[in-house]
């Protein structure tokens, strides 16, 4: 009787702080659309959302061909913090699209060779409630991008 007793309250506060974060996660969405919303007045930004919380301008949409998440992309790019301080950048970048984060992802496949994009990332399709390095926990992201090449 006891033993049972003494599962029942740990399984119940196991579950307690299971709910807990995961109420946290969900509302992670909302702090970032909110402060997406605010940087998007802020700037004067005229671009728009996807389904995943994404706030994209396309600046030049490039050539028509676009690239896949398999492709490899070449690009050049600045991250920016919200507060407009700059935490990377990178010049003749190569990757494979699908190595890169989530708003990446998106977000270059919607510009072809020669095309220009900002995109302003929520953390759940950046990096998350890990960050990286000298970007935090849950920290919306800004970047902008012109795609060189890529190839399949």
């Amino acid at each position: 009787m006891i033993k049972n007793r003494f599962l029942i309250i740990i399984s119940a506060m196991v579950l307690s702080v299971l709910f807990s974060s995961c109420k946290k996660d969900s509302n992670q969405g909302e702090i970032d659309r909110g402060l997406i919303e605010a940087y998007v007045l802020d700037n004067n930004l005229d671009g728009q959302f996807t389904s995943s919380g994404l706030y994209y301008v396309i600046e030049q949409p490039g050539a028509s061909d676009r690239p896949t998440v398999n492709s490899n992309v070449t690009v050049s790019y600045k991250g920016y913090k919200l507060d407009g301080s700059m935490f990377d950048e990178g010049d003749y970048f190569t990757s494979k699209l699908s190595d890169l984060i989530v708003g990446w992802q998106e977000g270059i496949q919607l510009i072809g060779e020669g095309g220009k994009i900002k995109l302003v990332i929520p953390s759940g399709i950046a990096y998350g409630s890990n960050g990286s390095g000298s970007i935090g926990s849950n920290e919306v992201l800004v970047f902008d991008i012109t795609q060189h090449y890529f190839s399949n």
